[in-house]
């Protein structure tokens, strides 16, 4: 959310921002909403003043003139209490439209439509070149034993997954290795639930416009969240943290829901994408500085590139454009991991910046040094997101033999183990 003054003083930036991010929201309707309820309230403001000036005068005026000021008092009274059903409207209907502002991108970032026209930044690592004919990660699954799909099919649906043997253990391994490698770099781990109220969806900006992905519990209130941005983001909503409490940062683990509507037909088969999964967080909330936010960017950048370094796969960054940042970014990278059976690289990270646009909806203010309430900023970044990275592990290291070699990082995870699975061929 931005705030309404700044909206005021900046309407072309605004307009622009509308424009490039492919926001469907008429700020003209926006503007013409504020200034009636400015009027609105104004009008209430006058009234109240009346009102109040005028019974100030009942306990001095004369018998004969009490009779007609109370009777004022009261007309005033219940015109201004048939103001207020226009008013809550108003500032509700004003409300659901700053909802729906999108923040301004930083300077720089590259106008597109769509992720088609995201920007490459570079690559890094060697992509494999094998010299047998290599196995795409489901048939590695399948020749292994180590997935089921028919049966978890019959049991939840499409879009579900099962594990079974080294292929579970590979998963956990992948996922505290993550936990470890943040907690040694100072980030606090966190496990936390999936389940969150709406209003947790609101002040992290899934919603409004988000709501056909996320799964929610009939009879009560709470919905499934995509992420553990989702209940983090609004662990200190509404608080006022001392200056010398930030940063704060967590590696935040938990289950992670999507119902994947509009994706009807693409990466059906395997790991890519399911509708439950695990996931670490990267998620930062820190003071009102870009230029100290923008360094927490690049650690969390960083972060993620040395976990990819450490699982020896390759992998290229890249710059979001505008329309595929989402309209509380102000700065967003996705790191893409290369797939084998796919010759063709895989969004497996996704680094954000959203300046005060968070804080503001979740109403996440600090004292700064001068004793000023200002908004934090808030980052946040995929540590590693599983079952999706078992896609290029299993393919980028896949062995003649059918066997799968085991990074160095990972193996103190798993026993020791340099190879897992069985020769079948």
């Amino acid at each position: 959310m931005l705030d309404l003054k700044f909206i005021r003083e900046n309407v072309g930036a605004v307009r622009r921002a509308i424009e490039v991010k492919g926001v469907a929201l008429d700020l003209d309707e926006l503007l013409e909403l504020d200034r009636d309820l400015t009027a609105l309230k104004q009008r209430v403001e006058a009234m109240q003043a009346e009102r109040n000036a005028n019974a100030k005068l009942v306990p001095r005026a004369s018998p004969e003139e009490r009779p007609a000021l109370i009777q004022k008092g009261k007309d005033l009274g219940e015109d201004l209490k048939g103001l207020e059903p226009a008013l809550r409207a108003h500032e509700e209907n004003l409300r659901q439209l700053l909802l729906r502002v999108p923040n301004i991108p930083h300077p720089g970032v590259p106008v597109g439509r769509d992720d088609s026209e995201n920007v490459e930044l570079r690559r890094e690592g060697q992509v494999p070149v094998f010299p047998f004919q290599p196995l795409d990660h489901v048939e590695l699954l399948e020749q292994q034993g180590w997935s089921d799909p028919e049966r978890v099919a019959r049991v939840s649906g499409s879009r579900s997954y099962l594990l079974k043997g080294e292929a579970v253990m590979l998963e956990l391994a992948v996922l505290t290795f993550a936990l470890d490698f943040l907690a040694a770099r100072g980030f606090t781990p966190l496990s936390t639930t999936a389940l969150a109220r709406p209003e947790a969806f609101v002040g992290s900006g899934h919603f409004p416009g988000g709501e056909d992905q996320v799964y929610k519990i009939e009879g009560d209130e709470l919905m499934l969240a995509g992420t553990a941005e989702v209940p983090v983001n609004s662990l200190y909503a509404g608080e006022q943290l001392p200056a010398s409490a930030l940063p704060v940062t967590y590696a935040a683990i938990s289950a992670a829901f999507r119902s994947e509507a509009g994706s009807a037909g693409r990466d059906v088969r395997g790991l890519i994408r399911v509708h439950e999964f695990r996931k670490v967080e990267q998620y930062v909330l820190c003071r009102a500085d870009e230029t100290e936010a923008l360094g927490w960017f690049d650690t969390l950048l960083t972060n993620a590139e040395n976990l990819l370094r450490a699982l020896e796969l390759p992998y290229r960054v890249m710059q979001n454009c505008t329309g595929d940042m989402g309209a509380g970014k102000v700065l967003m990278y996705d790191i893409e991991t290369w797939v084998p059976s796919e010759e063709k690289y895989r969004e497996t990270h996704s680094c954000s910046y959203l300046g005060d646009w968070q804080a503001r909806r979740t109403g996440l203010r600090y004292r700064d040094e001068a004793g000023r309430l200002v908004y934090a900023h808030t980052l946040n970044n995929t540590g590693i997101a599983a079952p999706r990275i078992l896609v290029p592990l299993l393919e980028n290291h896949q062995q003649a033999n059918g066997t799968i070699r085991i990074p160095e990082a990972l193996r103190p995870y798993l026993g020791g183990k340099a190879v897992i699975g069985r020769a079948v061929r």
